[in-house]
């Protein structure tokens, strides 16, 4: 015989050996068998003939069950392969419950290796009875209890499953009960039913079997002694004057106001009549946190707040219970009704809301939905909805009752008002009204529908000229009213169409509106010039606003006086002049001119004597630059003199240039022959320069007409032109004038002229405030013109 331990290590080895063999049979067989078999061997069926399993080879296959202790309840003939039933089953043992009871069991065979699956099912068999875990059961019941009175009996338990358990209930014979059995999941609960009344004075107790039967065939059945005592009891309960009572109580009832008393009434005697009153157990909780019941006296007494708009009405059911054995108890119903008084103010509800509005919505647009409520009734409750603030905003009633929308009944302009503060007042109609109020909280929202815009327009800017190349010469700047990007601003110049040069070197920073200049100016070269700046806010769409700039040139004394006479030449302004011996005092010698492209004190030059040979004998005017004898010259003095002549302007830091004039004494003969050929050589030049300053005077003359005519046509088409006041008088810029005094002959002559910008015209139509810019290379030709025909751009003025 196989110890279990070798038993375990041999179906270890074939189920290795299953495993690396890899051949298992899959198919499953079922088989059913009744519990409770009388005689061991009982065959389940046929195993090897239904997997189709040669029965010679079952003895060598070593056919067999190899399932756990579990299955000892099978074995396997290996003669004919039959199952067959070992020992006893118990299915209640086996298999707990109603359900199937199944168990599987594992078959082997060898060579080759196979493991087969068998299903056996357990089917019950009737072999339990009904069994109540008490064998008595005992009520005792007054005597006039009513019928349909039910009492719950014991339950039986039988551990058969199906048609074998518990199927009914049955009772004994009798007048006074009845037996009614309820459903419960798997169980069957008995109730004893009262159906007629009892009277102790004819039977005191009752004795009754009931009978639990299953549903096996043949039936089995158990049974419950039951024991009912019939007591004596009251006769009378107490009765009420009426069922329903019906009261009203204002909602501001104090608390501790006796409200209402009730009054049973028991015929019987002694305890059988003593009456107490209590609330029936089935209210809800809230009526006895408000209202309490003296259990003697019957009174209602209020011991909380009552509320109409909690509850309008409260039901009270109440018990009279007398001291009898049993007792007995009637019952009424007090309805007690909560009239409303005006104790609560209107409510104002915000069901939608925007808190935030465009400022260019139209009137009529919906801001909020509102509804306002009042939790009083009838005229308590009657609502009047206002505005009381003063706001562009105005509430229409909706279709239905106290809705209403909030709308806006005019334009709105954020950039006045930004933000509305909506106060709402809603009001009932009671005695004395309640009120209650809203404030709404609305904020405007900006739309792009402001420009930008400059504090002036034009602007005039003096900038000084050599400014720093690259550095801002100065800023624009706008402002716009809107908010976030409708207000930021970005600067640019307008090129589009201009035919300044000067836009070519400006540049503007497109978030501060610094003007940069990529170029250094010269006064001499550029007085002034105009351009526009076009400011853009970032709105959608984007608004736009333009500013003109006049800017003007202020002059830095950047340029050192030029001397005219004595001519240069080297780099040097050296002349020779000869006099005669004989002249007398105060002699006009010569006269040094100079010229300064600067204006103003810049341009305003001096002269005075820097070196000279005999400081007794020269003076020198430090305005004219004339050079006049001292005193008459005598045989001891010197036949030449060297002069020199400094000339500087009046600027901060002045500039200087100076000039040397030789001047040479001769014998009066010499000096008459010199004088014959100047003469004749001065008056032809002064035929030629009479002659050019008439033409250049006549010129003037048309040129100041023409001038005039059209200021006076431009000042007439278009009267608010910004330009028209800043237009410089035609050729003149303002400055000292030049004056060169010089004597020909018996005439002394002086030419007065304005200062004039070398190599500066003025362009036609640009309304004489955008300078041409010469071309450099001929600067140098343009200045010896100028210092050759100084006369053409002066007026000669006569002096007596």
């Amino acid at each position: 015989m196989e110890t279990p331990t070798s038993h375990y290590s041999r179906f270890a080895f074939y189920l290795a050996l299953m495993l690396f063999s890899g051949r298992e049979a899959l198919a499953q067989i079922r088989y059913s068998v009744a519990e409770e078999v009388e005689d061991d061997g009982t065959v389940v069926g046929n195993i090897a003939k239904d997997l189709g399993l040669d029965i010679n080879s079952l003895a060598d296959r070593r056919f067999r069950v190899v399932s756990g202790n579990t299955d000892a309840f099978f074995e396997v003939n290996q003669d004919n392969g039959a199952l067959y039933v070992r020992k006893k089953i118990d299915r209640e043992v086996l298999c707990q419950g109603s359900g199937a009871c199944l168990l599987e069991l594992k078959i082997l065979v060898e060579n080759p290796l196979e493991m087969h699956y068998v299903v056996v099912e357990i089917t019950d068999v009737n072999d339990h009875s009904p069994n109540f875990s008490e064998r008595n059961q005992r009520f005792e019941i007054a005597e006039h209890t009513l019928p349909g009175r039910r009492f719950q009996l014991h339950t039986a338990r039988d551990p058969d499953a199906g048609l074998n358990s518990i199927h009914t209930y049955t009772l004994t014979p009798n007048d006074h009960f009845e037996l009614d059995v309820r459903q419960s999941d798997e169980d069957k609960i008995p109730f004893l039913v009262l159906k007629k009344s009892l009277d102790r004075e004819q039977k005191c107790n009752h004795s009754l079997v009931v009978t639990a039967v299953d549903g096996g065939k043949p039936p089995r059945s158990g049974t419950l002694n039951v024991t009912v005592i019939v007591l004596d009891s009251n006769d009378n309960r107490p009765m009420f004057t009426k069922e329903i009572y019906e009261i009203s109580v204002p909602e501001n009832v104090l608390v501790g106001t006796k409200i209402f008393k009730i009054n049973a009434t028991d015929p019987d005697e002694n305890l059988n009549g003593a009456i107490e009153y209590s609330l029936g157990k089935t209210l809800k909780k809230k009526v006895y946190d408000i209202f309490e019941l003296d259990k003697l006296s019957g009174e209602i007494i209020v011991q909380g707040l009552i509320d109409y708009e909690e509850n309008d009405v409260y039901k009270l059911d109440i018990e009279a219970s007398d001291k009898g054995t049993p007792p007995l108890t009637g019952e009424c119903r007090v309805i007690i009704k909560i009239t409303d008084v005006n104790d609560n103010p209107p409510e104002i509800e915000i069901t939608s809301l925007s808190n935030s509005v465009s400022e260019d919505s139209k009137p009529g647009t919906v801001i909020s939905l509102l509804s306002v409520t009042d939790r009083d009734s009838g005229v308590n409750g009657n609502i009047i909805t206002s505005i009381i603030s003063d706001v562009p905003f105005e509430l229409k009633p909706s279709y239905k009752e106290n809705i209403y929308s909030l709308v806006t009944k005019g334009l709105l302009d954020r950039e006045k008002v930004s933000y509305y503060e909506i106060t709402m007042k809603a009001t009932d109609c009671g005695e004395p009204p309640l009120s209650t109020f809203k404030i709404l909280s609305i904020q405007i929202s900006d739309v792009n529908d402001n420009i930008p815009q400059f504090s002036q327009n034009p602007l005039q800017v003096y900038l000084s000229e050599n400014n720093v190349a690259g550095k801002p010469i100065f800023s624009v700047s706008a402002t716009d009213k809107d908010l976030n990007d409708n207000a930021a601003i970005s600067y640019h110049i307008v090129r589009e169409g201009s035919k300044n040069d000067i836009m070519s070197f400006l540049s503007v920073n497109s978030d501060n509106g610094q003007i940069i200049a990529l170029k250094s100016f010269d006064f001499e070269t550029l007085k002034t010039f105009q351009f526009q700046v076009v400011a853009s806010d970032s709105g959608t769409p984007p608004l736009s606003n333009n500013v003109t700039v006049n800017v003007f040139i202020l002059d830095q004394n950047d340029n050192a006086p030029v001397i005219l006479y004595p001519l240069s030449s080297n780099g040097s302004a050296q002349g020779v002049e000869e006099i005669p011996r004989n002249v007398n005092a105060g002699h006009l010698v010569t006269k040094v001119r100079a010229y300064d492209a600067d204006i103003g004190y810049n341009g305003w030059l001096l002269f005075s004597l820097q070196e000279v040979t005999d400081h007794s004998l020269f003076a020198l005017d430090r305005y004219t630059g004339q050079i006049r004898t001292l005193r008459s010259f005598t045989e001891t003095d010197e036949a030449e003199h060297k002069l020199v002549i400094l000339v500087k302007d009046n600027g901060n830091v002045s500039l200087s240039a100076t000039a040397t004039v030789i001047v040479k004494l001769v014998e009066p003969k010499e000096a008459f022959a010199a004088s014959d050929v100047k003469s004749a050589a001065k008056d032809d030049e002064d035929s030629n320069v009479i002659f050019y300053l008439m033409i250049t005077l006549g010129a003037v003359s048309v040129l100041f007409l023409v001038s005039i005519i059209v200021l006076i046509a431009m000042q007439c088409s278009k009267s608010t032109d910004y330009t028209s006041k800043y237009l410089p008088e035609t050729n003149y810029d303002g400055t000292l004038c030049h004056s060169i005094q010089y004597r020909s002959g018996e005439k002394r002559y002086m030419l007065v002229g304005p200062r004039m910008s070398i190599g500066s015209t003025i362009v036609p139509g640009s309304h004489a405030n955008t300078l041409v810019l010469p071309d450099r290379r001929r600067a140098s030709e343009e200045v010896r013109r100028f210092r050759e025909n100084f006369s053409l751009f002066s007026v000669p003025v006569l002096l007596i």
